[in-house]
């Protein structure tokens, strides 16, 4: 395996301010590792183990433990077939977990899952200070805006469809190309949105619109998926593909593949991995940026 062409690179340095003027800042010298905590009924990954308030809080401090550097909320189920859940049930699931975490001092920040703009005002001014959308602001284009107006970054993913229809027959000419193409258009909304170059992160979506083999291609060929001069996420944590890979492995036992394939991402050029389990594939993390490193 050869190491990616070199491309320019984003600022190796994040700083913004959270709502009550907290500093923030991401350091991109390392791999850094985004922990998934999940308050909803069915997730695909947990089934609903992180609920309620006091199961997803003690699941972040698990993932505190173990070294996360970003936390990423998320009160709405986006697997294959789920249905829109309404702003209000959305924010009644993530409020009282926001909160409590927000008000510790040795919290990392944390990453809203959502694509409603509603929702995101209101995460940030409780403490949130990262906007995560599946929906890369075509869904409600004023999360841009948010975004925007309060200086945050915000991860724009692809996805070909919508959750509940995105796995029914998805088709690509040259999924690399498209993808790549998809993520340079709406780096370049969100830029016109007013949000800076230095604060957009970019997330290929494996598994949202995406069979199998298009997610190894893109996988594959990461470097060439990623638009240069912007910061890089990869989210396949769990995902159904690695599951058919091992054979049918269920959600909850796909850790050690996820953090094979993270080791594989962080060398084609990713640089936040998003996971459900931190420890592994933090090591696997680890391991890659030392053979990138090394002379």
């Amino acid at each position: 395996m050869t190491a990616p062409s070199p491309q320019p690179k984003a600022d190796r340095l994040m700083t913004w301010a959270t709502f009550d003027g907290t500093p923030r800042r991401l350091v991109f010298d390392r791999p850094l590792v985004m922990a998934i905590i999940n308050i909803t009924p069915d997730s695909f990954s947990d089934g609903g183990r992180f609920f309620s308030p006091e199961a997803a809080l003690s699941q972040a401090q698990r993932h505190l433990d173990e070294g996360a550097d970003i936390l990423d909320l998320g009160g709405e189920t986006t697997r294959p077939g789920s249905l829109p859940t309404p702003a209000d049930e959305e924010w009644r699931r993530l409020e009282p977990v926001l909160t409590s975490l927000a008000q510790r001092p040795d919290c990392p920040p944390i990453s809203v899952d959502t694509n409603k703009a509603e929702i995101a005002e209101k995460a940030i001014q409780a403490g949130a200070s990262i906007i995560n959308d599946i929906w890369a602001g075509r869904h409600d284009p004023e999360i841009l805006r948010v975004a925007a107006r309060h200086g945050v970054p915000i991860i724009l993913m692809h996805m070909l469809g919508d959750p509940r229809t995105m796995q029914q027959n998805p088709r690509y000419d040259d999924v690399v190309r498209e993808v790549r193409e998809f993520l340079e258009e709406r780096a370049q909304a969100a830029m016109r949105a007013g949000i800076d170059r230095s604060r957009i992160i970019l997330d290929p979506g494996l598994g949202f619109g995406k069979l199998a083999e298009h997610n190894l291609s893109l996988l594959k060929n990461l470097e060439r998926v990623f638009p240069a001069g912007f910061h890089s996420l990869m989210a396949l944590s769990r995902k159904a593909f690695l599951g058919h890979i091992l054979g049918g492995a269920p959600a909850d036992q796909r850790d050690q593949a996820t953090a094979a394939a993270n080791a594989l991402a962080i060398f084609k050029g990713a640089e936040i991995i998003r996971v459900h389990s931190v420890k592994p594939s933090k090591e696997a993390a680890l391991v890659a940026a030392a053979v990138l490193a090394a002379a």
